[in-house]
């Protein structure tokens, strides 16, 4: 697992080449097997594949959704708001999973954070994709994960990269003393 978290990049384009329904599936599989807090399991997630559609939501957002356009599928993370008041937490713990097992299945992946983000000067990216979508106003909208076959290569932070400053040891006031053997 510690070799996936290492590689994983945010890949943000993709081959032309489809996801295999399986794989899909897997991927479904994953999402539905998130935890989530007291087990309520308030996340709903919406899987695009068709062309149309990822095109429509890769305008989501002012900047920074466009190249959900070339992703071969796409999930829409959201949640029932009235079921948790972490619906946030647990739709991002969703998130990040399907990433990691897409990428142990050689997709790459890149999160589109919706949440909060306007579309345009008068619409929320959240209102646009719930309207695109058909979601009922209390299914909040979180992230878009773009997944498809890697058409970029992106290399690995090294571990002199990692801001081992922002890691503290039993208190604020002491630093991680980071142990170089690792």
């Amino acid at each position: 697992m510690i070799e996936l978290v290492r590689n994983r990049r945010s890949i943000r384009r993709y081959t032309a080449q489809r996801i295999d329904r399986t794989t899909l599936d897997l991927l479904v599989e994953t999402l539905l097997r998130a935890p989530s807090s007291r087990n309520i399991n308030p996340w709903e997630f919406v899987v695009v594949d068709e062309p149309a559609i990822l095109e429509t939501l890769a305008t989501a957002k002012e900047h920074g959704s466009a190249f959900f356009k070339g992703a071969a599928a796409g999930i829409v993370v959201c949640a029932d708001e009235t079921k948790s008041d972490v619906w946030v937490e647990d739709c991002s713990i969703a998130a990040i999973m399907v990433q990691m097992v897409a990428q142990s299945v050689g997709l790459g992946s890149c999160w589109i954070q919706i949440r909060n983000r306007p579309h345009d000067r008068s619409t929320s990216a959240e209102s646009f994709v719930q309207e695109l979508l058909g979601l009922p106003a209390h299914i909040r909208v979180e992230a878009m994960i773009g997944i498809g076959h890697p058409a970029e290569t992106r290399k690995p932070l090294s571990a002199d990269q990692l801001q081992y400053g922002k890691v503290r040891h039993n208190s604020y006031d002491r630093a991680w003393e980071r142990n170089q053997s690792a």
